[in-house]
């Protein structure tokens, strides 16, 4: 069964602040850190959506990371005005930034320029976030999938999201109820399969608390840190 992605506004009012420890087993390979604020783009209101994710102690001296990744959306379609990519892993340098003109389905590149594209494209960090749309969990069953097209590195691909079902896991905030999101995405240089990734989140906070990628390089994991709204702790 297939579901059609609806994107609703968040209605988001306070800012969200999520931290995450990276992991390659039992060591600490990293952090990275989501933020979602409000914000104004073109005089008009926006949302701010901001990813940024660093190695640190030994696998920084041995591969140093330092990623980042923002989008700027409308509130009310969650469609992005704007999204820049920022990577910088070892002598690799890659940076873009790509308006989105949903009104003609066209965007402007500044690596190659503008071009039509597919009605509702979103970038990789927009689609990230599309489990925040208040009706995805209505009424989905094991097996549905929402698919959209997604512009990653200036290139168009689809995205499909699989929804595995539910899990209670422990972490060390206490046992917390999960739904459980499998991306599919091209594998590319970095992923061991396309369907490597798993997401857990929490029922309670509609954020993720555990993310696992297998890699070439091994398996990692994304382990919550923190989770806080306006500086406050909900999670810490």
């Amino acid at each position: 069964m297939s579901i059609t992605l609806l994107f609703l506004s968040s209605n988001l009012k306070a800012e969200e602040k999520i931290r995450f420890n990276l992991k390659f087993g039992f060591i600490k390979g990293g952090e990275a850190t989501m933020v979602i604020s409000d914000t104004i783009f073109e005089s008009k209101p926006a949302v701010h959506y901001y990813l940024a994710g660093r190695t640190t102690g030994l696998t920084d001296k041995l591969f140093e990371v330092n990623d980042v990744y923002e989008s700027i959306v409308d509130p009310e379609t969650m469609l992005p005005y704007k999204s820049i990519r920022n990577i910088k892993e070892g002598k690799y340098r890659y940076y873009n930034e790509v308006l989105y003109y949903h009104e003609a389905d066209s965007i402007y590149s500044q690596r190659s320029g503008g071009r039509k594209v597919e009605p509702n494209l979103v970038d990789i960090l927009t689609a990230f976030f599309y489990f925040r749309s208040s009706n995805f969990y209505e009424n989905i069953k094991i097996g549905d999938v929402a698919t959209m097209p997604s512009l990653h590195a200036d290139k168009i691909s689809d995205i499909t999201i699989v929804y595995s079902g539910e899990e209670t896991i422990r972490t060390k905030k206490g046992k917390m109820e999960c739904y459980i999101l499998s991306p599919v995405v091209d594998k590319g240089k970095v992923l061991m399969k396309s369907d490597g990734l798993k997401f857990y989140v929490s029922k309670e906070y509609n954020i993720p608390v555990l993310m696992e990628f297998d890699m070439k390089v091994g398996a990692l994991k994304a382990v919550l840190k923190s989770y806080r709204v306006d500086g406050k702790k909900k999670l810490d």
